[in-house]
């Protein structure tokens, strides 16, 4: 993939800016882990709505090397362990949500606030099903301690979908202003 001067500055910009969304968080003290409630959905979101599927979900990528690399970007630190903490898959789910909301957008031909709910409503569901069925399998498979899966979505899905389907509808309030001026520079899609 071969990326411009303007391309790579925006999408380390992003990455930074997810960076930033770690550290602003609510830890929730869970009997199976901590789940920390964090504004890095919004910035993920805000990635593919802006950057479309490519340079969003690139963004994303670089936010996760950063952190494996050992820089502690992560809401709770970081290195190449944090890949084998149950948690891990919310992260992880957070490429592939970037991905599908940047490929929903650029798709897209109107800019009405409630059609941007949309791919922002589906990345908020390949995120949390990609977090869910890593912790279920890390716990399980790997830690050792069985856990259901009903467990899993209960305890680490519903106590934070509402406030995360909440930035979903303000991260669609601001794409549909932000999306132009990102249009004009040659940046968003579609």
């Amino acid at each position: 993939m071969k990326l411009n001067t303007r391309e790579l500055t925006i999408t380390g910009l992003f990455a930074a800016l997810i960076i930033i969304g770690a550290f602003l968080k609510i830890d929730i003290p869970l009997p199976l882990y901590t789940m920390h409630f964090t504004l890095q959905w919004f910035f993920v979101m805000m990635a593919g709505f802006l950057l479309g599927s490519r340079l969003g979900g690139l963004s994303v990528v670089v936010y996760l090397l950063l952190g494996l690399c050992g820089l502690p970007v992560f809401a709770s630190g970081g290195g190449i362990g944090y890949i084998l903490r149950p948690t891990f898959g919310f992260l992880l789910g957070f490429v592939f949500a970037a991905y599908v909301i940047g490929y929903m957008t650029e798709r897209m031909n109107n800019s009405k606030r409630w059609q941007y709910i949309i791919p922002s409503t589906v990345g908020l569901f390949v995120y949390y099903g990609v977090g869910a069925i890593y912790f279920y399998f890390m716990k399980n498979l790997y830690v050792g301690e069985t856990v259901s899966f009903t467990l899993v979505v209960v305890q680490y899905c519903l106590i934070t979908i509402i406030p995360d389907f909440i930035l979903c509808v303000l991260a669609a309030g601001f794409a549909v202003q932000l999306r132009p001026v990102f249009g004009r520079i040659g940046l968003a899609r579609g």
